[in-house]
């Protein structure tokens, strides 16, 4: 199982990065005000106290400790199966890059699962593709349709496996090198300045 990506709310890191006391009924209070009061004096106690009286880690604790076991599913890299690193795609090309993924795990994928477009260049409009569930240790290719950009040049874009919750995973996002070129003498002398 890999770890998951959690996005903290930047309010809350806000408010701890501002919160300087080590009044112990001062912590109590606040981590009851910042968990809405879900918790009592005593109970905020016990993981303030379990964690050394630091505010951020005890509600890190609390929220480990109440949240369910979710099972993260794995996925592998396989191989570029179209444009692999390095390949040069013409400007204003419509292409299709498809993926060889595999999943890594021990347990089927869930219902839902896509390849997302998270950040970097995008190559057209389609920015989530849906990805059939796969069962353990089976490999699948995935396919987008893409349109390399119109000017030469170094492009990446990043995409990663999603599930129908929200949660990412399979690693960091896998990065889409493209270089379109104009023609064969252009490609040769970025490839010299390169070098240089």
């Amino acid at each position: 199982m890999e770890g998951m990506d959690v996005d903290l709310d930047p309010e809350l890191m806000q408010k701890f990065s501002c919160l300087g006391t080590t009044d112990k009924d001062v912590l109590i209070s606040e981590f009851q005000r910042l968990l809405g009061f879900q918790l009592n004096p005593a109970g905020c106690a016990f993981f303030l106290d379990m964690t050394n009286w630091n505010l951020q880690a005890a509600i890190g604790a609390y929220y480990d400790f109440e949240s369910p076991n979710i099972s993260v599913p794995s996925m592998s890299f396989v191989e570029d199966v179209t444009i692999g690193e390095g390949e040069s795609i013409p400007p204003d090309t419509q292409f299709i890059k498809t993926w060889r993924i595999q999943n890594s795990g021990a347990e089927a994928w869930p219902p839902g699962v896509c390849l997302k477009y998270v950040g970097g260049d995008q190559f057209g409009h389609v920015n989530m593709v849906m990805v059939r569930s796969l069962e353990p240790q089976e490999i699948a290719d995935v396919s987008v349709q893409m349109c390399s950009p119109s000017r030469a040049g170094m492009y990446q874009g990043q995409w990663r496996m999603c599930t129908a919750t929200g949660l990412y995973y399979g690693g960091a996002p896998r990065a889409l090198p493209l270089r379109p070129v104009l023609n064969g003498c252009q490609q040769e002398e970025t490839y010299k300045r390169q070098k240089a």
